[in-house]
């Protein structure tokens, strides 16, 4: 195929939530977008909202998956310019009560795919001095509560980013690691549930929780993602941006 003039982004876990709203930024933004995710349907959704938005279905747990994903998005397009790691899940329990199944699955997720997506990416950013963008999380930077899995791979994603930036500083490709705290998502809602919290009581405990008084929403983190991935972000490599209403501020 020949090689399109226009920036292509791949953004993982984009059925919902933070990943659909970073592909709907980037789509608006000038790029044409694969979007992967797990659910068909809501990942087909996100793609006929837009002509920018191609949509790419499957499981990232294997590196065989990966790296198809990675191939279908360069046949398809051409090019890779920014590959956006935003697939992840959360299971809330303490180590006592973290199975083996539960651990192996959120590091899978969490951490390898975003591990084996770079490594599949790195020779087409190299070609392009493009840029990675790893969703962590505020529980990569600090501890968080009854959540073992969760922040041992954001915070393995954190240490990976700022490893592979050192390593490929000199060769103009870029990686960063976003850190939101609670977020509006689905994700939200689902862990209000084990609590027992309806939609609305989930919230508003979240946002009560903030030292900004609310929830961060998936367009400002979106935004934040955009401006990583942008020539506007030229000199910013390495770094672990909070995006947290200053929850881990002190």
């Amino acid at each position: 195929m020949k090689k399109s003039q226009t920036k292509v982004a791949l953004v993982t876990g984009a059925s919902s939530g933070i990943g659909a709203a970073v592909a709907r930024r980037l789509a608006g933004d000038g790029y044409s977008v694969m979007a992967a995710g797990r659910d068909a349907a809501r990942t087909n959704e996100l793609a006929s909202g837009s002509p920018a938005i191609r949509a790419w279905v499957g499981d990232l747990t294997s590196s065989e998956a990966c790296n198809r994903l990675v191939g279908d998005c360069v046949k398809a397009f051409g090019r890779l310019d920014v590959l956006v790691n935003n697939a992840g899940i959360y299971h809330l329990a303490d180590a006592e009560h973290t199975t083996d199944e539960v651990w192996n699955q959120t590091i899978a997720i969490n951490l390898t795919a975003a591990f084996v997506l770079s490594r599949a990416a790195l020779p087409q950013l190299r070609k392009c001095k493009g840029a990675i963008v790893n969703i962590a999380s505020d529980w990569g930077l600090v501890g968080g509560r009854n959540a073992v899995a969760y922040c041992a791979s954001k915070g393995g994603l954190v240490l990976m980013s700022k490893a592979m930036a050192l390593d490929h500083a000199a060769e103009g490709v870029r990686i960063n690691a976003v850190c939101p705290g609670d977020v509006e998502t689905p994700m939200l809602y689902r862990s209000g549930a084990t609590h027992g919290l309806d939609r609305n009581s989930a919230l508003r405990e979240a946002n009560a929780a903030s030292r900004t008084g609310r929830v961060t929403t998936p367009e400002e983190v979106a935004a934040l993602v955009a401006f990583l991935a942008s020539d506007e972000a030229a000199q910013v490599t390495g770094a672990a941006i909070p995006i947290d209403g200053g929850n881990t501020a002190g």
